[in-house]
């Protein structure tokens, strides 16, 4: 295989394999997150259109979320049984296709009911691309191919963020969602054609109770424990932000148009650039100082969006944006490289609170809008992430 010799040795850095994987990687990434959360600026669309209120409104969300979630629990053990390769393919694939039909539901219940079936075909790629990564790349270069993954997934949810809000200006909702959806197939294309078979993987039957011993065996590591309450902490604290912070900037004295609403969303780039850049430079300055202080910058950029002018928000957003994209991408290689066995279950576990987090925490940040509005969120996420902060005091770079 490319970029491996006979022996069958992982993938090596600047192999053209790697850029296979890479490429792969990316466009899963970027279709994902793109699918997940599209709708996320269509959250103050949806609460006019269907008369429902703001915390209701980020159920578009937050029920995909949560059902991915408990999703990727069960998708680990299939991977064991089926391939990696074959489940990410048929997850990019039904995920767009989910999407294309979610453009044309008459209800907000159908609406939710479809966004629930997609957070089923969303588990595929998440559950399983660290797995893959961690198995057949070399471990001196998964923390940048995990960081081009993850850098992916940024430029994916800037991208569906910004082409939902513009095209809803120019047309409607339900075309925004019917174009994201086709890029999805597309991605699932590419990704499909690029990928490497595993070469470090053989499917075989995995019986339950072997199931839950990985789990097990995960749940008794501390460090693994605490890295999946990080997980929790982080995504919940950015998904509230970003869920609520388009209630403030759509009302005055900002009173911004959808368009103007998703090209916030290009505080992204940064995301790209931090998982990236951050996932190297733990490899240079160490694991928990990097991770430590990518939570410290989250936890500043948040406090600023406190200030009123409009370009004060947005750095905060920005540097808040550096910061979670960088410890993510820290935390997730993390997991891959501290499992010794059962990878997959490891990433599973580590997902499973990263989108439960997104789900119960960030959907939480509704309540804290509805009585307080933009400081009441702020006040919210703030103690999650210093409870974050607080945590990583306990990691080494074991």
């Amino acid at each position: 295989m490319l970029g491996m010799t006979q022996s069958g040795r992982q993938i090596a850095r600047g192999s053209p394999a790697f850029r296979r994987v890479n490429r792969a990687m990316f466009a899963a990434g970027f279709s994902t997150f793109a699918l997940v959360y599209c709708l996320q600026p269509l959250m103050p669309e949806f609460a006019r259109t269907f008369g429902v209120s703001a915390a209701t409104s980020s159920l578009s969300l937050s029920v995909t979320t949560a059902v991915l979630a408990v999703a990727l629990l069960v998708v680990g053990a299939l991977s064991d049984a089926w391939g990696r390769h074959a489940i990410m393919t048929l997850s990019l694939l039904a995920s767009a296709l989910l999407t294309l039909v979610t453009a044309v539901v008459p209800s907000w219940h159908a609406l939710l009911v479809l966004r629930a079936l997609e957070g089923l075909t969303f588990a595929g790629v998440p559950a399983l691309a660290m797995a893959y990564l961690s198995e057949e790349v070399q471990p001196e270069s998964v923390g940048l191919a995990i960081g081009l993954y993850i850098g992916g997934s940024a430029l994916g949810g800037m991208s569906g963020r910004l082409l939902t809000g513009a095209l809803t200006d120019l047309f409607s909702w339900r075309t925004a969602v019917s174009a994201i959806g086709a890029i999805g197939v597309v991605a699932a294309i590419v990704f499909a054609r690029s990928l490497p078979p595993s070469a470090h993987f053989s499917p075989r039957r995995v019986p339950l109770h072997s199931l839950l011993d990985a789990y097990a065996l995960h749940l008794r590591d501390r460090h693994l424990v605490t890295l999946f309450a990080e997980a929790f902490l982080l995504m919940g604290s950015f998904v509230a932000a970003y869920n609520y912070l388009g209630f403030r900037l759509a009302a005055p004295p900002y009173a911004l148009s959808h368009s103007v609403l998703g090209a916030v969303f290009l505080v992204y780039i940064v995301g790209i650039a931090a998982s990236a850049w951050i996932g190297h430079l733990a490899g240079t300055l160490g694991r928990a100082p990097t991770f430590r202080g990518s939570v410290a910058l989250m936890l500043g950029g948040v406090l600023l969006t406190l200030a009123t002018p409009l370009w004060l928000v947005v750095s905060g957003l920005i540097v808040m944006t550096f910061g979670f994209f960088g410890a993510h991408s820290v935390a997730s290689s993390w997991v891959g490289l501290r499992a010794r066995q059962s990878r997959a279950h490891a990433s599973s576990l580590y997902l499973f609170a990263y989108y439960t987090g997104a789900s119960v925490a960030g959907w939480a940040g509704g309540i804290f809008w509805s009585h307080w509005r933009w400081a009441g969120v702020v006040g919210y996420v703030g103690v999650l992430l210093a409870v974050g902060l607080l945590a990583s005091l306990a990691f080494t770079d074991r």
